[in-house]
């Protein structure tokens, strides 16, 4: 895997947010793979409770400045970038004033779902892809981590599906126990048809709860991982027919078995 490019999109990273499940593993993951010689980017979004300056980071103005069509509304991209003290990675977070400038990450001060978290997962998906591809930085593998993140599978099999710097790349998709209650606005799956992506494609996410949002991911990825050691009984049976790659739960070592699981993937697509 050395000298591989692994790209890591997660809606949750530290040291920029609590410590959770998703939120650790996502950055060790990366992290280890790093310190194997393979080449990582990290993205996540800016949310406001992030300290810019604590974290250092700054507005990288030659990737900044395009805009973003979400529901036939122009929505300014700003990218800025941060490196992780001691690991010398470089994480790139996707900003919007109007998206993630609150001083909360998904929900209000009556732990209410944002009713724009629709809008704000197709902002960071397109921003990801976008922002790449300003950087011109063609990944070997694709892992998401968290249900902000998820429409990404769908965007990149779909959306983008005709963009030649990732014909190569292999999606891989980390599940989670680790829902939020309720659903996401229910234009969700028109917002998303607003894009072009045909309705046989987005009946997953009709009734966009979180199941079904990592039900849309699973369905677009090459790959899958337990990320969590217990995961709901639908989301388990889902995986297993879709007859794709999986890793199982993995307690301890987050090194050997997804470096493993990874060059697996791309020899696959060798053979």
């Amino acid at each position: 895997m050395k000298d591989k490019r692994i790209l890591y999109v997660s809606s949750e990273v530290v040291p920029y947010l609590p410590e959770t499940e998703l939120s650790s593993t996502a950055f060790n993951v990366a992290k280890n793979s790093h310190s194997k010689g393979v080449q990582t980017r990290i993205f996540m979004p800016r949310y406001g409770v992030i300290n810019e300056r604590r974290h250092q980071l700054h507005e990288v103005i030659r990737l900044s400045g395009m805009n973003l069509i979400i529901n036939d509304m122009d929505m300014p991209l700003i990218i800025k970038v941060a490196s992780i003290p001691k690991e010398r990675m470089q994480v790139y977070f996707i900003d919007n004033e109007e998206y993630f400038k609150r001083k909360a990450v998904f929900t209000d001060e009556d732990d209410q779902l944002f009713s724009d978290n629709d809008e704000r997962a197709i902002f960071f998906a397109k921003g990801v892809v976008e922002t790449v591809k300003k950087l011109n930085w063609a990944p070997d593998i694709i892992h998401v981590h968290g249900w902000l993140a998820s429409l990404l599978p769908l965007y990149l099999k779909e959306f983008y599906k005709e963009e030649p710097l990732f014909t190569e790349s292999k999606i891989v998709t980390s599940i989670y126990n680790s829902p939020f209650e309720g659903e996401l606005n229910p234009e969700l799956a028109s917002k998303i048809k607003f894009d072009g992506i045909s309705d046989d494609k987005i009946t997953t996410i009709n009734k966009p709860n979180h199941t079904n949002i990592l039900k849309s991911a699973i369905e677009n990825s090459d790959a899958i991982i337990h990320a969590s050691e217990d995961l709901p009984e639908e989301i388990s049976s889902f995986i297993t027919a879709q007859e794709k790659p999986v890793l199982e739960y993995q307690s301890d070592d987050l090194k050997e078995p997804y470096l493993n699981f990874y060059s697996n993937l791309l020899s696959l697509e060798d053979n």
